[in-house]
């Protein structure tokens, strides 16, 4: 049972410690820790001690009021995390099966889907949405369960087909998975095959059918008629083989880390930009206040979306090396965080996605989710203005069906300030000393190669930036085709 308080406001901090004892002791992308722990910085953490549950039990009472927090960390929804890759003793007899029923090929997208199902991103889901589930999930924004309790599930997880597919497909009750490379990647059973209305989905999901949507453009204009769910077997662990796979944690390795570090709070913060002093003044501002409220360690969940992004946000292998950096640097304190792949895709479909985010963290063990302006949101893709109302995200958190034991923590907007050269909290009575950059602005400096201002982002992280855009620029200048005199 989870101890429930009332809280009524919380304090911030005005000067955010960078950790600079962590800064001067980092060498060779390692340091350690309070128990003379050696810690790699661009390697994933396991814990291989036996699990310990820690739960706050002291809070703060000068923080009693009308603010409702759970003091104690997160179970799955449907109480059990689900698990969908087949023991390895029975791989081969399972590939064989597989290789011998008819097949569906799988996009990019599909195979990261067949990720974040089989991991228990979406537990209690286990395969790819039937009927009932999917308008279930597209009507009503959750699925509710045989003991008549409700989960959160904001975003269809769908499987499509087309006409020639289907006919292959026949009258089996069970399909195969093959993925992008041509492997057998797992088999889909008691699959059920319906229609597959996009413009429904389409205008439910982003509350617009407006031309330019990315992921629309992207993976459901080119989809097949039908949908085909069923419960899925995936044949072992899902592999990039990109360099990033370590930083893959699976939502059961991700609670056996923060049990590991005896985690008492777990903070998930998303994202898919590069991080900037802005984003950790808010992650350690965030830090001390759940320190404020009485916990004695509090974990941060650095979580960046690793599955499909439009094609004009900053690629995943860039992120994760300027989030290194952000380590490094000690701008976050790397024994109180951890960097791990989100293996979504993105939908930048705002308030609706941004309900599947925080759900998704709750099985990974995070009970407390940071929520900031337009989050999932992107401009308008016909129209100068944004898709969204900014603030509907975090008001829709606060209300949706499913999430109710996570705690939603909104911050305070950050922006650069002019008079202090520094990010910090916007402040309304002086709004002339602040500078907001945005994705766009901080795009158009890493790209001309000009710095932004002086505490910004920090000096190492911003220079993985500007060469990725340097690299860009000489990738694109060497596919111009040559004039002859």
């Amino acid at each position: 049972m989870s101890l429930t308080i009332k809280l009524q406001s919380f304090p911030h901090l005005n000067n955010i410690n960078h950790n600079n004892h962590a800064k001067n002791i980092i060498k060779n992308k390692t340091f350690s820790n309070q128990n003379n722990t050696k810690i790699l910085l661009h390697k994933p953490i396991f814990g291989y001690n036996p699990l310990i549950i820690t739960k706050c039990t002291k809070l703060n009472k000068r923080m009693q009021g009308s603010f409702m927090i759970k003091s104690s960390l997160i179970e799955p929804d449907g109480g059990v995390l689900v698990d969908l890759v087949v023991p390895e003793n029975q791989r081969d007899s399972k590939i064989l099966e597989a290789k011998s029923l008819p097949f569906v090929k799988l996009t990019r997208v599909d195979f990261e889907w067949v990720h974040v199902i089989c991991e228990g991103w979406a537990s209690p889901l286990k395969g790819f949405m039937r009927e009932n589930e999917y308008l279930q999930s597209l009507h009503f924004n959750s699925i509710r369960l045989e003991d008549g309790s409700f989960v959160n599930m904001s975003l269809p997880i769908v499987l499509s087909i087309d006409d020639e597919t289907k006919g292959k497909i026949g009258s089996s009750s069970n399909v195969g998975l093959i993925g992008p490379d041509g492997d057998c990647v797992g088999i889909l059973r008691s699959i059920e095959i319906f229609k597959h209305n996009k413009e429904e989905r389409i205008a439910r999901t982003w509350g617009t059918t407006a031309p330019g949507l990315p992921y629309v453009e992207e993976v459901i204009a080119p989809a097949g008629n039908w949908l085909i769910g069923g419960d899925l077997e995936v044949l072992k662990p899902i592999k990039y083989n990109d360099g990033l796979d370590n930083y893959r944690l699976s939502p059961k390795q991700l609670r056996e880390e923060f049990d590991r570090r005896k985690a008492d709070a777990v903070f998930a913060f998303q994202l898919r930009n590069p991080v900037h002093n802005g984003h950790a003044l808010l992650m350690n501002d965030t830090r001390q206040r759940l320190l404020d409220m009485g916990y004695k360690n509090p974990i941060l969940l650095l979580h960046p979306l690793g599955g499909f992004t439009k094609v004009d946000d900053v690629p995943l292998d860039v992120r994760m090396e300027q989030h290194s950096k952000v380590l490094e640097d000690g701008v976050l304190d790397p024994e109180t965080t951890i960097v791990a792949i989100f293996p979504s895709p993105m939908h930048y479909a705002g308030p609706t996605e941004v309900q599947w985010h925080a759900k998704a963290r709750i099985n990974a063990g995070a009970n407390f989710y940071i929520v900031g302006r337009d989050p999932a949101g992107m401009g308008h893709p016909t129209e100068k203005r944004d898709l969204y109302d900014p603030d509907h995200g975090k008001k829709v958190l606060s209300m949706a069906p499913g999430l109710e034991k996570l705690n939603i923590l909104p911050f305070r907007v950050a922006a650069y300030d002019t008079r202090d050269n520094k990010m910090a909290f916007f402040d309304p009575s002086r709004s002339k000393d602040f500078l907001f950059i945005s994705g766009t602005k901080m795009r158009s400096y890493a790209k001309s190669g000009e710095n932004p201002p002086d505490g910004f982002m920090c000096p190492s992280g911003w220079k993985v930036l500007v060469n990725y855009y340097e690299s860009v620029q000489t990738e694109e200048a060497s596919q111009q085709p040559v004039l002859s005199p």
